[in-house]
């Protein structure tokens, strides 16, 4: 049986699911459509979450959210993987009063550049966007092992995995867990075929 305070966190988690979606709507961040993921998977729905956090207020509010779910992991600093992570990383780090670095691709893959440093030990929670397969965020985790570090957790304001949810080895937090319909590339519903293919992260 659920005690109170595991009741009250289900209805603040609603409350802040539903908060988010109305965000998201207002924003006009959920794309409908067809569109090809970061993950080579298409889907007729995308969380551009670029619209959303254009609105530094909004963004302020929304990441204030993640960062109250992460408050309890004691990290040294908060890392993300560019592009889309950088804004909810600056937010988290500010938000738990922590420093915030960041990965970006080098010949197609991420790297550690502008001299930020990862020492043995530090403890770190990993933020990003939003997450299908979770391709970035396990780039991530492991540069930061491969460097001695540790990770504790990691947090995303979307969680899109559905039932492939990722094992990161550490706790996954988000804001709100959305069971979008993803298809392969070779195997496209009829309805989807028929429409132009973007890739919104490139636009």
């Amino acid at each position: 049986m659920k005690g109170p305070s595991a009741i009250l966190r289900a209805k603040i988690d609603i409350f802040m699911s539903e908060e988010l979606l109305a965000l998201f709507r207002k924003t006009g961040a959920l794309l409908d459509g067809h569109f090809v993921l970061r993950s080579g998977l298409h889907s007729r729905q995308y969380f551009q979450c670029a619209l959303l956090l254009q609105h530094t207020e909004i963004a302020a509010e929304v990441c204030g959210w993640l960062a109250d779910k992460l408050r309890k992991f004691d990290c040294d600093t908060v890392i993300s993987p560019a592009l889309g992570g950088i804004i909810v990383g600056q937010e988290i780090g500010r938000s738990l009063r922590k420093r915030h670095i960041f990965l970006e691709k080098e010949e197609g893959k991420l790297a550690l550049r502008r001299g930020f440093q990862i020492s043995p030990n530090e403890r770190f929670i990993v933020v990003e966007d939003v997450v299908t397969r979770g391709g970035r965020v396990q780039e991530t985790i492991d540069i930061v092992r491969s460097r001695g570090g540790i990770v504790i957790a990691v947090g995303v304001i979307v969680d899109r995995s559905g039932e492939t949810k990722p094992n990161f080895g550490c706790p996954f937090v988000s804001l709100i867990r959305m069971d979008v319909e993803t298809f392969a590339a070779d195997k496209l519903p009829p309805d989807l075929a028929k429409i132009p293919a973007v890739k919104p992260g490139s636009r």
